[in-house]
């Protein structure tokens, strides 16, 4: 018996599909984390952290190993990001978070990153097929996830625009794989996405008309 087989069995059946344990909880908590994010507390962190170890379960489950690729990534990045965020979370004046736009060079290596690392673990997954029974989809996301977090990490507006273009590839992946509460959740995503990104905007604006205030009256 594996270690993973409680958190891999059914919690409930809704519509002809079971919902496994893992899938729930682990999409509860990125609710959570990404909740927190929207409200630029550093809690988001260790709730990526844990929501990636529990899906790791479930992605396994399901046989999708970009799936649990990406879950040990946002592992990895959630612990990144932690640090990131301890060195700057008194950059805003209440306290939190100050977020911003990406510079042009940023926006430029982010975009290259994520087109050139699509095409490298899209090429392996291709190659190697038990890797990914989905190649392209599942390395679009697989590279999405990290840009995204890497985004977030450094305070960025992007990071929101990031999520949205990796839920609409998420949520028809996720249904198709059998992980129902994963794509029902990644729809909630969907709506935090467009609240999250309008708060992180507006925020980032008020920041750049503050300091342009500030260096007219010196």
């Amino acid at each position: 018996m594996s270690v993973l087989d409680p958190l891999n069995g059914v919690a409930f059946t809704a519509f002809g599909q079971h919902v496994i344990w893992s899938d729930m909880i682990g999409n509860i908590v990125g609710l959570a984390a990404l909740a927190l994010g929207w409200r630029r507390s550093i809690w988001t962190w260790p709730a990526q952290f844990l929501s990636g170890v529990i899906l790791v379960a479930a992605y396994a489950s399901a046989h999708l190993s970009g799936g649990v690729g990406k879950q040990l990534l946002v592992i990895g990045v959630a612990l990144w990001g932690w640090r990131q965020w301890q060195r700057g979370r008194r950059q805003a004046q209440d306290g939190s978070i100050a977020v911003r736009f990406a510079g042009r060079r940023e926006r430029a290596l982010l975009l290259a990153g994520t087109a050139l690392g699509t095409a490298a673990v899209g090429g392996l997954f291709t190659l190697v097929p038990q890797l990914s029974w989905n190649p392209w989809p599942d390395a679009y996301i697989f590279v999405g996830t990290l840009a995204a977090m890497v985004a977030q990490a450094r305070g960025l507006v992007e990071f929101w625009f990031a999520w949205l273009l990796v839920d609409v590839v998420g949520v028809p992946l996720a249904f198709s794989s059998g992980l129902v509460f994963s794509g029902f959740v990644y729809v909630v995503y969907l709506a935090l996405v467009v609240w999250g990104m309008r708060d992180w905007w507006l925020r980032s604006r008020a920041a750049t008309d503050r300091t342009v205030l500030e260096g007219a009256a010196a």
